[in-house]
């Protein structure tokens, strides 16, 4: 990882994305799902006009284990503490989707972290599940942007809590380019890509993703669940899952 490159220091940003998911066993399946989501300041969330709010709202409740922080950079700094990593007041960007009409769902939140020197600490990857679950990876990418992670959290009903990720994750700039790939024994088994290009957070620009993309993030959540029922219909064997704390999807 290089210090916090120039390019993601305006901040707020949107991306228009598109979302892809490859599984490979036991069986070949794809999709492909276009959506928009945030590169925000955590310090700094966006400051929308009235009537514009209930299009994106950043809650704490909806980040960390216990979601119970006043603000999402002190759960993010309670969640570094616990691991003896200390940003000493650096910066940090996030990429996630925001609250929309008061729901969310982020299957995938991501934080670059860097110290007051603007020289990276790390990079958190926060998963949600849409059973309510949530884990927090700390990792820390190499030269390539790359980091591996044991698999913690039970996130597919037909993949068991086993393998590992590989996750590439380059700092947002113009272009968007993530990839995050479940390696299991026998060799990968899901890729899934987050491509996007940065657009100007504006009133306007905001008001197009919201119209192109309406409710967005329950579009998300539908998905996957969508997905999930024609897979199940395909034959595929359900994974037993173990319990989990909630941590609900909708709060008002």
């Amino acid at each position: 990882m290089n210090a916090v490159p120039e390019r993601v220091s305006a901040v707020p940003a949107l991306y228009s994305c598109t979302i892809a998911h490859v599984r490979t066993t036991p069986s070949r399946y794809a999709l492909r799902h276009r959506t928009y989501m945030w590169l925000i300041d955590p310090d700094h969330p966006p400051q929308l006009p009235r009537l514009l709010r209930p299009l994106a709202r950043f809650d704490p409740r909806d980040h960390f284990t216990d979601g119970d922080r006043l603000s999402i950079r002190a759960g993010l700094d309670a969640f570094l503490a616990e691991h003896g990593v200390y940003l000493d007041g650096g910066r940090v960007v996030m990429l996630a989707h925001a609250r929309v009409f008061g729901y969310v769902f982020n299957p995938l939140t991501l934080y670059w972290c860097y110290g007051p020197d603007a020289q990276p600490r790390c990079v958190v990857a926060e998963v949600h599940n849409t059973y309510g679950g949530r884990h927090c990876y700390l990792l820390h990418p190499d030269a390539s942007d790359t980091a591996r992670a044991e698999k913690k959290l039970y996130v597919s009903p037909f993949f068991p809590v086993d393998g590992g990720y590989r996750m590439r994750l380059p700092a947002p700039g113009a272009q968007l380019a993530l990839t995050v790939h479940l390696d299991r024994e026998g060799g990968r088994a899901f890729t899934a890509t987050v491509s996007g290009t940065r657009r100007e957070a504006s009133t306007a620009r905001l008001l197009r993703l919201a119209l192109r993309h309406p409710w967005s993030t329950l579009a998300v959540s539908a998905a996957i669940r969508f997905h999930g029922i024609r897979l199940y219909l395909r034959g595929l064997p359900v994974q037993p899952r173990r319990p989990e704390p909630r941590t609900p999807e909708k709060a008002t």
